[in-house]
């Protein structure tokens, strides 16, 4: 493991992802919970969230457009984790369903933004060695270990209603961990770089994009719906922030092996093979939640639903847009953790009392499915690794 720390600032940038994941870790498994703790219905608690991932849609493009002008990611990144710090301390003065709306809106405005311009300058910094990039970003997965772990032990002992008051410590903490990351240099621009929307008006980058879409589509009603429907099985709250903690484990286990694939693979079959597993996953959830076994199994493949898609996905689009990584990754935020998140999140609100679970479930795997054929027959560089 000592190749781990070959690259520029490994600790800081682990610092960050660290910080911003713990975070996470605590908003998707427990937010819900707490909407439903306040009284509000699935219908309203699916709309809550497709909300929230709205502004998760404009605000990483937006961000994006303006460090463009002045080629400083970490200056956005700093500002948008003090702004949404700023705007998270409303949850502790209201509880009102347009109240919640409006401020998790704004928060997810400036808290979206920050990602997507921190794995640019990630990147940058990795320069040549930017196969060690899930080296780093494990990291972000530790920290969501760590706080759904805690809190599904915490919530056992107190009401979830605190959710808001505990995540603030969260936000403070990722604030300071952006003050200690440097601002990467980037290469001079030449004329003969391909402009970013020419780029993207490729067919296989449009096809990536539209896969990715899918795949968080299809993760909809497990962020939306998991914690809730485990509990209304009679699962424990520290129950179900093991299983979330497991899914992570799996994901960080497939960050240690990936540049290892990368060797051997191309990153078409890997994309597809994430998509065919991601498909059984939720299957798994939706038809064999009595059975702990397939949950243990389900919560396993996370490794593919997301560590393996997500880290594919990362050098696609490195490998797409060398010059544009900023744009790129922006792009890649808003279409899928941005207008993906907030189909599915939306839609599983509509069809969870009115259709089920099962039902909920299966039109997430529909939206896998539809993920091969695309990533299958959209991407032409199939025979694309990294070396």
């Amino acid at each position: 493991m000592s190749d781990f720390f070959n690259v520029p600032y490994y600790w800081r940038l682990s610092a960050f992802y660290f910080c911003y994941f713990a975070a996470l870790g605590a908003l998707m498994p427990y937010w819900t919970l707490y909407l439903d703790a306040r009284g509000f219905d699935a219908q309203a608690i699916g709309e809550l969230m497709a909300i929230i991932m709205v502004s998760r849609l404009l605000a990483p493009m937006i961000w994006a457009n303006m460090m463009e002008c002045s080629g400083r990611h970490i200056l956005f990144v700093r500002l948008n984790s003090f702004l949404a710090l700023l705007f998270f301390l409303g949850t502790l003065i209201g509880h009102s369903y347009g109240w919640l709306a409006l401020v998790m809106s704004c928060f997810n405005f400036f808290w979206s933004a920050a990602l997507p311009q921190f794995e640019a300058n990630t990147l940058a910094h990795l320069g040549a060695q930017a196969h060690r990039y899930t080296h780093i970003r494990l990291w972000g997965s530790v920290g969501f270990i760590s706080t759904v772990t805690l809190f599904g032990w915490l919530f056992q002992l107190v009401s979830v209603l605190f959710l808001p008051s505990l995540m603030v410590i969260l936000f403070v903490s990722m604030a300071i961990s952006s003050l200690l990351v440097p601002e990467a240099s980037t290469p001079e621009k030449t004329t003969q770089i391909t402009p970013f929307w020419q780029t993207f008006k490729n067919p296989s980058v449009i096809a990536l994009f539209i896969a990715c879409f899918l795949m968080q589509a299809s993760h909809g009603p497990y962020y939306t719906f998991y914690s809730i429907y485990l509990e209304g099985q009679g699962y424990s709250r520290t129950f179900i922030g093991s299983f979330w903690a497991l899914g992570v484990i799996a994901e960080v286990g497939v960050f240690l092996i990936l540049h290892r694939l990368f060797l051997h693979f191309s990153l078409q079959h890997l994309l597809l093979l994430s998509f065919v597993l991601s498909s059984f996953r939720w299957l798994l959830i939706g038809y064999g939640v009595e059975w702990t076994s397939l949950l243990v199994l389900a919560q396993l493949l996370h490794a593919a639903s997301f560590g393996m898609y997500h880290g594919v996905a990362m050098q696609f689009i490195r490998h797409y847009f060398m010059h544009h990584q900023g744009r790129a990754q922006a792009l890649y935020s808003s279409l899928s953790f941005g207008a993906g998140s907030a189909v599915g999140s939306l839609l599983s609100g509509y069809t969870w009392d009115n259709l089920g679970a099962d039902f909920t479930f299966g039109w997430a795997a529909l939206c896998c499915a539809l993920g091969i054929l695309i990533s299958w027959k959209g991407i032409k560089h199939e025979n694309l690794r990294l070396e």
